[in-house]
């Protein structure tokens, strides 16, 4: 009976874990690159439109037809965008362009309508326009010279060795005139996509960070050392080119031709030469990440007001993911009561947006501001003094460690009671390929692209569920052969068979989830803490997390040997069932947070250890785990009652 209950939650329950997010994330995918390649199309117009048309007369039939081509293409597009309250005006703005090129107006009009069609497109449809993380110009160096050279030139001239072989011609990447109408984003984009009908492939297959790396460098082909150490004193000592460079976003997508509206064409060029060889400058690790939170909140509120509602839970989910997401680990090493009131009002801003409540979502709105104001001032601190970093990373690793601990020691004492060394093996390969994979882990972070706020909580969410219902089914079995009696028997003749091949591989996937999902935080949390430079702090309080770790260990497992072993299953079920608990409620969360499940924020408390959050979501999945645990514990009770009574009857 038992079984039966179980397989039926577990079925129903994965097929809609699996269903729903497949198909939200799948629209949303197809809607990101639809809306990429609708922007490119209408940046390459912005750009090239002055090489086809000079003074209302066609210079190049073969580009002409190009720019005909690519604002149909735009112009078709647009009309297949998803519904949404900026569509029509997208729609009439590329037509306008499309008008624009086939009547063949002014250059300066063109890219004026081009630019305004790709503005109006981001705001309704918002992509990520920028890198996660600060990109190396070293890095971008290095891939030209190996993958761009030979067809664009060493120095960007389209003087390369294949150059002549290749018809159209390559781009001539420091041509001024063209370079002024090219953002960041563009070149990021053709590195991406490439160009159709041209001998620019894409170059998809390299990581999101070496294209930004690559697109960066080919963006400071246009400029000389004289340009950028202007542009590095106009940087420090005017407020004004700061507003107009205020992220990296905006380092990205604004061109040196826009710029020079407000700027003015020299202090927008020498600004722009600067700044794309110095990233850094417009997003210091921190400030950054809370510049573009309040930036994405700001725009959600405007999409809200203008009742684009879908945008904006878009925008404010970018908020989070985008913006608070990547300095949660420092702040949480340095403030944990303040990332989680900064986390609660996140959910409920999406909450308000999610019911059309504006105004409740202004009033949030607010408070998260001042919460940000919060944040900048903590992480803007002097850094941790030794004592401080140390017990952050004693308490980081005991806090991220007890549950995977508790999970494996349960299975290694329940092997040593069953008597099957041999299986052990495949718990102790579990836990240490998910160590391996938890250092590969911080390898990749650091040093090969970043991990994004929805990857991360995506991870930890399914990981989490996936070992919430796995314990939760093992709590039951366990219980159920708690109440059978005659222990040493059953152990001899079923327990040894039972353990088959199948079923030791399982032991290995929960013992390796159990432990990779703590290891994937706690790299997280220690990278964070490793920017205070108080490495020997950091290195002893990692120690002796371990040693006490170690010893909780070895006392678990030295009380379990002496534990009669039904009282060892019966404690050991009840263990498991709280703890696939905790663990569905923070499954829960975390998929909310990553925007793959809705949000209905209660007046209830916070309590993160017990995996309690004030959601309707979380509380109603741990009732759903708890009443299915204490619901089949009742069950084992009842029918054990059953086979009593009708042995006494028997007899």
């Amino acid at each position: 009976m038992t079984k039966v209950f179980f397989r039926l939650f577990l079925a129903v329950f994965s097929a809609a874990l699996i269903a729903l997010p497949t198909i939200s994330v799948a629209a949303a995918e197809a809607t990101e690159a639809s809306v990429r390649q609708m922007w490119q199309l209408i940046d390459y117009v912005a750009v090239d439109y002055g090489g086809a048309v000079v003074a209302g007369a066609v210079k190049s039939e073969s580009e002409y037809a190009e720019m005909r081509e690519f604002t149909d293409n735009a112009q078709q597009k647009a009309a297949l965008l998803p519904k949404s309250a900026g569509k029509e005006a997208i729609v009439n703005s590329v037509t306008q362009l499309q008008q624009a090129v086939r009547s063949r107006a002014d250059s300066a009009e063109v890219a004026r309508l081009a630019r305004q069609a790709n503005g109006l497109l981001l705001a309704a449809y918002p992509v990520q326009v920028a890198p996660s993380t600060l990109p190396s110009l070293g890095r971008g160096a290095a891939l030209y010279e190996t993958q761009c050279a030979s067809c664009h030139g060493a120095t960007g001239l389209a003087d390369g060795p294949m150059t002549a072989r290749l018809d159209p011609k390559p781009i001539a990447l420091a041509d001024r005139e063209r370079a002024r109408s090219r953002s960041l984003m563009a070149l990021y984009q053709v590195i991406t996509q490439g160009v159709e009908g041209t001998s620019m492939s894409g170059f998809s297959s390299l990581p999101d960070a070496d294209r930004w790396a690559l697109a960066f460098h080919a963006g400071t082909l246009s400029y000389n050392a004289a340009m950028r150490e202007r542009g590095a004193l106009l940087w420090r000592d005017r407020s004004t080119s700061r507003a107009r460079f205020a992220d990296l976003t905006a380092l990205t997508t604004v061109t040196e031709a826009t710029a020079a509206e407000s700027l003015g064409a020299i202090a927008a060029r020498d600004l722009t030469a600067y700044l794309r060889s110095h990233p850094e400058a417009v997003s210091p690790d921190t400030a950054g990440g809370l510049t573009l939170a309040r930036s994405r909140l700001q725009q959600s509120l405007s999409a809200a007001r203008s009742g684009d509602l879908a945008a904006a839970r878009q925008l404010g989910l970018s908020a989070y993911l985008d913006g608070f997401e990547p300095v949660e680990p420092t702040l949480a090493a340095r403030n944990k009561a303040l990332k989680s009131r900064v986390e609660s009002t996140m959910l409920e801003y999406r909450a308000a947006l999610a019911s059309g409540q504006i105004q409740q979502a202004s009033t949030v709105a607010g408070r998260l501001d001042g919460l940000f104001m919060e944040v900048e001032h903590e992480l803007n601190a002097v850094a941790a003094d030794p004592v401080s970093t140390y017990i952050g990373a004693l308490t980081i690793l005991l806090r991220e460690g007890v549950e995977a601990l508790l999970v494996v020691v349960g299975m290694l004492a329940f092997l040593r009671k069953a008597g099957r060394p041999d299986v052990v093996r495949h718990v102790h390969a579990g836990w240490l390929l998910a160590l391996v994979a938890g250092g590969a882990t911080w390898g990749v972070a650091t040093y090969v692209v970043g991990i994004s706020g929805a990857s991360r909580e995506v991870t930890e969410g399914l990981s989490s569920l996936f070992a919430a219902l796995v314990l939760l089914g093992v709590g039951l079995w366990m219980h159920q052969k708690s109440r059978a009696g005659r222990w040493q028997a059953y152990l001899k003749q079923k327990l040894s068979s039972a353990l088959s091949r199948r079923t030791a591989w399982a032991l290995f996937a929960l013992s390796f989830i159990a432990v990779y999902r703590e290891v994937f935080e706690t790299v997280l949390f220690y990278s964070a803490l490793a920017v205070d430079g108080n490495g020997a702090a950091l290195v002893a309080g990692l120690a002796s997390a371990v040693a006490i770790l170690l010893v909780v260990a070895w006392l678990l497992l030295r009380t379990s040997a002496r534990m009669p072993i039904g009282t060892f299953f019966a404690a050991s079920s009840i263990l498991v069932a709280i703890l696939s608990v905790v663990l569905a409620g923070k499954g829960i969360a975390a998929l909310q947070e990553a925007g793959w499940l809705g949000v209905h924020p209660l007046a209830f408390p916070r309590i993160e250890v017990l995996g309690i959050f004030p959601t309707a979501e979380t509380l109603a999945m741990q009732l759903a785990v708890l009443v299915i645990a204490v619901g089949g514990f009742w069950l084992n009770a009842t029918a054990e009652g059953r086979i009593a009574a009708a042995k006494a009857h028997q007899g």
